[in-house]
């Protein structure tokens, strides 16, 4: 099972343990049927910078207050709430959307130069396991946050979405003449190299999730395809000073060419075995974390195109949607979307879900449609509009788009996740722009990482 999957419910089931709020709490009724709206009519333009903007605020008005890091949540309904759980992988992503906030000119370049210095001093202080950071780390000290009783090391995969994001902020002040944004690349430059990728094979042609001091590898996961997880190995190629094997790649990953589909889905090739099941199609978080710097377009391998395996996720869970199999009310061309996320629990509660097509349990991610805009522009514009034109009033907080939302069971949830929020505006910037695509895809290491894997790329002429 995949890891994040298995982490959402472990974490769903610590919040239910620890949380001394009422156990009905975190999801709001949305008033019913007197619960009328004006509508706004903001154009694309305006909707895009209005949704960039306001996931930015939750790594920059709403990051932890001593390392500058991403907070794994922040519940508006409880705003103390794990306060100085820094998350490594949503850290990533905050560091990407900071950069997107700068380009922008959404924050000065200046303020952002002291936030970063700020938090790249504390990874470079903060536990590490073989170059690898924990799941979680104490804001305060640097330390590391057990995740689950086992799973208190080195944690690759968080720490890949993170060298993601170190690698994007090298290459966009790596040229500067000013000598703190210089620092501050190679700053980055130093923390990515660190990673000893290579440790995490324990010999063998297949990466490991996580290594502990006090637990070796027991938690014995290893990274196989389809899921969120190939960014892994295509950093752990590009070290300069760690590198694996290609056949690490092929017999982990690619499950020596077994990760190829033929199956079909509304007509749509699937063209890859989510987590290895023929025909499954998984959440859609794992066509998004790896590909906030990769580009899949016209990106190929050996086995796949993953220009087509994105796409095609994206076009399979929204004609999943419109299809609508289980009937739930509120799934349509405006409001659709299915990935891991807060999600209502039985007794009204709020819980977490990996929700996809064999989990669907009637609850929208925003995240997932938003983040598809490179995939499916126009079903993702159109999610944009229901949001901020059709129900601002019900599903925009502080920080955007609130984690989940159900019209069948009149819900919302009030809260927000890092790597949900994360993803939002550098992947609507790649659609935009091919900004963070462009940073990190022209890295000298990353393109080297990527040929010694077999890779092929249309977009950069390797």
């Amino acid at each position: 099972m995949n890891k994040v999957i298995t982490t959402l419910v472990f974490v769903g089931l610590m919040f239910s343990s620890c949380s001394s709020e009422d156990p009905t709490s975190g999801g709001t009724p949305l008033g019913g049927g007197n619960n009328i709206e004006t509508p706004n009519n903001y154009t694309d333009s305006q909707l895009i910078e209005m949704v960039q903007k306001d996931a930015l605020k939750y790594f920059w008005d709403y990051a932890e207050s001593n390392s500058k890091l991403a907070r794994e949540r922040y519940h508006t309904d409880n705003p103390g709430q794990d306060a100085n759980i820094v998350t490594t992988g949503g850290s990533g992503f905050g560091l990407m959307t900071i950069l997107i906030g700068v380009k922008n000119g959404y924050i000065s370049k200046s303020e952002a130069i002291s936030r970063l210095t700020t938090s790249l001093n504390f990874l470079q202080n903060a536990d590490r396991f073989h170059g690898a950071w924990s799941h979680w780390i104490n804001g305060t000290n640097g330390q590391v946050v057990p995740f689950s009783p086992t799973d208190n090391g080195g944690d690759l995969v968080e720490t890949a979405f993170l060298a993601q994001g170190l690698i994007c902020v090298r290459e966009f002040f790596k040229n500067s003449s000013d000598a703190s944004e210089l620092a501050l690349s190679q700053k980055a430059d130093s923390l990515w190299k660190g990673i000893e990728w290579n440790w995490y094979t324990k010999g063998e042609n297949v990466l490991y999730w996580h290594w502990s001091l006090n637990y070796d590898f027991q938690m014995n996961m290893q990274l196989r395809g389809y899921d969120e997880t190939l960014i892994t190995y295509v950093l752990a190629a590009a070290s300069p000073n760690y590198s694996i094997e290609k056949s690490v790649y092929q017999q982990g990953w690619a499950r020596n060419g077994n990760i190829k589909s033929t199956s079909t889905q509304y007509g749509i090739p699937v063209v890859v075995n989510h987590n290895g099941v023929n025909g499954n199609v998984g959440p859609m978080f794992w066509s998004h974390y790896s590909f906030l710097g990769l580009d899949p377009r016209g990106l190929s391998d050996e086995y796949v195109n993953y220009g087509n395996v994105t796409t095609n996720h994206a076009k399979i869970m929204y004609q999943y949607c419109i299809t609508n199999p289980k009937g739930w009310q509120g799934y349509n061309s405006k409001s659709w979307g299915l990935t891991a996320s807060y999600s209502r629990n039985t007794d009204g509660s709020t819980g977490y879900s990996a929700h996809q097509p064999n989990n669907d349990l009637g609850v929208i991610s925003p995240t997932a449609a938003l983040s598809n805009m490179p995939y499916t522009s126009t079903e993702s514009m159109n999610m944009l509009k229901f949001l901020y034109n059709e129900n601002y009033n019900k599903y925009i907080g502080v920080a955007g788009p609130y984690d989940a939302y159900s019209i069948h069971y009149n819900w919302v949830t009030p809260r927000y996740l890092a790597i949900d929020q994360g993803t939002i505006a550098p992947m609507i910037e790649n659609y935009k722009t091919q900004f963070l695509w462009n940073l990190f895809m022209n890295a000298p290491d990353v393109k080297q990482g990527l040929i010694k894997l077999g890779f092929h790329s249309t977009q950069y002429g390797f």
